[in-house]
């Protein structure tokens, strides 16, 4: 054989080999069905949907903690985590003191969704608002104490503008969707015991959901299956809309915010009266002026009594 015929022979041989894999396959017990062949456009695939849930799980975490400017809250009058002796501090020392004490001590004795409480008034501009920010960061402020703080003033919501935190999703998402969760609303502060739900958007038929038997059951979970979390709601004023005597029929205790030397008492009592069917009103008398060394403009506070 001349070694033309040889070189002709072993490019036979070597295509073979090179075009027709059967050999192999049946070594390894395969069919050539069974071949997968990973390639780099497979692996380079895999790698940007792995980079892309990366960037969407850190997006998610940026959106879920909220970085509260303390200077700016305590510029406005609110309590932060520096003050200690200031009039306001010792002001809600003395107003969250009953209510912890409805929700977690022996006060809590017959009281239904103790640990759920509503902030409320009678109109609006009495300071309800400001009210259930100083409570919630009162509270939260206490090393073995957890607070939720719910914007549920959906037709007027702003506490989200107050604090300066994301507005959506919240708490009309989470009704009107089975598609949102509560991790979905929920969002953590840099204060370690406040967590934040929103309003979440304007919706025609909010009241509606409010109402709805899913908001019902929400706050069912929010009180049985958190029962060591004060859970404080910010509600639309009493005699503005409907939709806060339908939340105070929710909570356990409801605190009825007065602006002191204004709001009438024929209007108070008017508030008082959607409020009877609760098991706790009390009364906190807000803007009101008392003589403690001087005078200055703070806050007082009244209790009212059970229902039943």
């Amino acid at each position: 054989m001349s070694i033309i015929e040889k070189a002709l022979n072993k490019a036979r041989n070597e295509k073979k080999q090179t075009t027709d894999p059967t050999d192999y396959l049946n070594e390894m017990g395969k069919s050539a069905d069974e071949l997968t062949i990973p390639t780099p456009a497979k692996e380079t695939k895999k790698h940007i949907e792995s980079t892309t849930n990366d960037n969407r799980l850190n997006t998610t975490l940026k959106k879920q903690i909220a970085d509260i400017d303390w200077v700016h809250l305590n510029e406005l009058g609110f309590i932060t985590p520096g003050d200690t002796n200031t009039v306001a501090v010792e002001e809600y020392r003395n107003i969250k003191r009953p209510l912890v004490n409805n929700a977690f001590g022996k006060g809590s004795e017959g009281i239904t969704r103790s640990n759920l409480i509503l902030i409320t008034s009678s109109l609006p501009g009495e300071g309800k608002t400001f009210t259930a920010i100083n409570l919630a960061l009162s509270i939260a402020n206490e090393r073995d104490k957890q607070v939720l703080l719910i914007d549920a003033d959906v037709a007027r919501p702003s506490i989200s503008k107050v604090l300066g935190i994301q507005t959506e999703p919240g708490l009309i998402e989470y009704l009107e969707s089975d598609d949102v969760t509560f991790s979905d609303i929920q969002i953590n502060t840099t204060m370690p015991g406040l967590r934040i739900i929103p309003a979440g958007k304007q919706h025609k038929y909010s009241t509606e959901l409010l109402s709805s038997n899913k908001m019902a059951a929400f706050v069912d979970e929010l009180s049985s299956r958190y029962p060591d979390r004060i859970v404080i709601f910010d509600s639309p004023p009493l005699l503005a809309a409907t939709q806060g005597e339908i939340l105070a029929r929710l909570v356990g205790q409801v605190v009825l915010v007065v602006e002191a030397e204004k709001t009438m008492q024929s209007v108070v009592m008017e508030s008082v009266d959607k409020l009877a069917n609760c098991d706790v009103v009390l009364a906190l008398f807000n803007k009101s002026k008392r003589n403690i060394d001087g005078d200055y403009y703070g806050y007082g506070y009244g209790y009212g009594q059970y229902t039943h």
